[in-house]
């Protein structure tokens, strides 16, 4: 008896360990994470709605592991796995301009080197209406590529955007410009701390807006892929209205102070990840029909881009832009041998005075005087209570000249190639309205 009474002790004590060992298992010092890579996607969120240009975002990160994660890759529907730009916090832009409308399955993973995450999917609905939702056929795109460039030590800030989204909150709000026909390509697509000199922050689509304005980055195929976007729509229509401006390092050598380098060269501008000369974008928009064209170019030595040099005269034969044309008015903020400048918070000098000019109706009554240096006109025939886009370009011109406080300005010398709304050997007489 006394043996079944051992016995029986020692199985309970056996038990109670094994009980004791197992539950050990779970307590908190315990992972079931072998340092596995994982991966989130934070936009856009499982069965948003989506159009035009989409910036694809998330997460990766590699629990109890040394190993970096190498790449996040995405899928979308049956299409094969892309490289997503940087690992953490990742990106990739996905054009849908021409996609049919409908579901889309998004599918992520990351990689440590080693091995895969579990995939995570979700499923969003493409909607890009056919028709504009006004009356107003009028587009509008703003490019600025302020801080990239790891071999160029001079920012510019995110005084950029923060202009551009000022415009067309005026023209959604002032000129019946459709908040679906609006594009802002900024930088990478990323708003950064520190006024633009910090760490990535959220992609500007994850900001809150006041408008449904369409965003991305200010990369070469986002750029090509909207412009084919505006230019394929406003074709459509014969009254249509486009407003282009771009914001950007200009390309030139600041120690030619002569000419900038750029005498028998053309204007070239960053975008955040290539360059283009004004030769490049007179051809990406050649197709373009609308007689009714506002281009603003606002960089270093960017006068080529309005086929002029300085003192408003013309660029030769051979490296003439092909941008101007019959209704465009080709505005540059500086001419092409001169450097410009911006504020890192409210952006570019030029670009400043003009949308003042349109603002405030101060430059009502301006009109080109010598070499296009702007003046004001006070009589009754020059001030029609309008403010024109060329009028808006002579204001700048003339502070720049005339006020004191941009006396550090004044030798940008703006330039402007006006065809509006034709060609022709005499200066244009009509004002082209926004």
């Amino acid at each position: 008896m006394r043996y079944k009474w051992l016995l029986a002790l020692t199985i309970i004590i056996v038990i109670t360990l094994v009980i004791v060992n197992y539950l050990g298992l779970f307590s908190t010092n315990f992972n079931l994470n072998t340092g596995k890579p994982v991966v989130t996607i934070t936009y856009p969120v499982d069965e948003a709605t989506v159009s035009k240009l989409v910036m694809i975002s998330g997460t990766a990160e590699n629990p109890n592991s040394e190993k970096n994660i190498e790449s996040v890759q995405i899928k979308i529907d049956g299409n094969n796995w892309v490289t997503a730009t940087s690992a953490t916090p990742w990106s990739y832009d996905w054009t849908t301009y021409t996609l049919p409308n409908g579901r889309y399955n998004i599918s992520a993973r990351s990689y440590n080197g080693k091995e895969y995450s579990e995939i995570v999917s979700i499923t969003v609905m493409v909607n890009n209406p056919a028709a504009v939702d006004s009356d107003a056929h009028k587009w509008a795109i703003f490019i600025a590529a302020a801080n990239f460039p790891k071999q160029n030590d001079t920012k510019l800030g995110n005084g950029g955007l923060y202009l551009a989204e000022t415009m067309a909150a005026y023209f959604i709000e002032n000129n019946q410009y459709p908040t679906s026909n609006i594009m802002i390509l900024f930088d990478d697509g990323w708003i950064r701390s520190d006024n633009g000199y910090g760490t990535k922050q959220k992609t500007l689509q994850e900001r809150p807006h006041q408008y449904d304005i369409s965003y991305g980055g200010a990369t070469k195929t986002n750029v090509l892929a909207s412009f084919d976007y505006l230019i394929n729509e406003s074709n459509a229509y014969p009254d249509s209205e486009v407003f282009i401006w771009i914001f950007n390092h200009g390309v030139g050598n600041g120690n030619k102070s002569f000419a900038g380098g750029k005498i028998l060269q053309r204007s070239e501008i960053f975008l955040w990840d290539d360059t283009v000369t004004d030769k490049e974008l007179g051809d990406i928009i050649s197709p373009m029909e609308s007689q009714k064209v506002t281009i603003i170019i606002d960089a270093c030595y960017s006068g080529g881009f309005a086929d002029r040099t300085i003192l408003s005269l013309r660029t030769s034969l051979l490296l003439r832009s092909g941008i101007p044309g019959n209704g465009r008015i080709v505005i540059s903020g500086t001419s092409k041998f001169r450097p410009g400048y911006a504020s890192t918070v409210q952006g570019p000098i030029f670009s400043l005075l003009w949308f003042e000019g349109i603002t405030t109706g101060n430059a009502d009554g301006y009109r080109p005087g010598l070499f296009d240096r702007g003046v004001q006109r006070k009589m009754k025939t020059f001030q029609d209570g309008q403010v024109s886009v060329e009028e808006a370009f002579f204001y700048a011109r003339a502070m720049l000249r005339s006020d004191e406080k941009y006396r550090d300005f004044r030798s940008m010398q703006p330039q402007i190639n006006d065809e509006f709304p034709h060609q022709g050997l005499l200066r244009s007489r009509g004002q082209l309205i926004l």
